[in-house]
């Protein structure tokens, strides 16, 4: 059995306060921009995933969307803000299909 140590359990912050305290409050600059960025990771790592299961390059990828290898690597890494226009291009190249549900 773990004995719990109840004065260090209740100085555990969530993680909504650790993402508070380090980039701000929702609504922020400085947090509407981390939530910018891990979204884009986010996506990119899908597209990658994908690439990679269909064991594609990242040669071939670019081929398909006519941009350069470099272009798909930097996506892949974080290294570049894809726009809606480039992703649903990867996304189709990848014969991925996405719906878009509001509200």
């Amino acid at each position: 059995m773990i004995k719990l140590d109840e004065n260090r359990l209740a100085k555990l912050h969530t993680s909504s306060e650790h993402l508070k305290e380090k980039y701000g409050d929702l609504g922020s600059p400085e947090r509407e921009a981390f939530e910018a960025r891990a979204k884009a990771y986010y996506y990119a790592e899908l597209l990658k995933e994908q690439r990679k299961q269909q064991k594609m390059t990242q040669q071939q990828l670019a081929d398909k969307i006519g941009k350069k290898r470099e272009y798909i690597s930097n996506i892949e890494r974080g290294n570049s803000d894809m726009q809606l226009s480039t992703f649903m291009q990867i996304a189709n190249a990848l014969g991925l299909r996405f719906a878009l549900v509001v509200g």
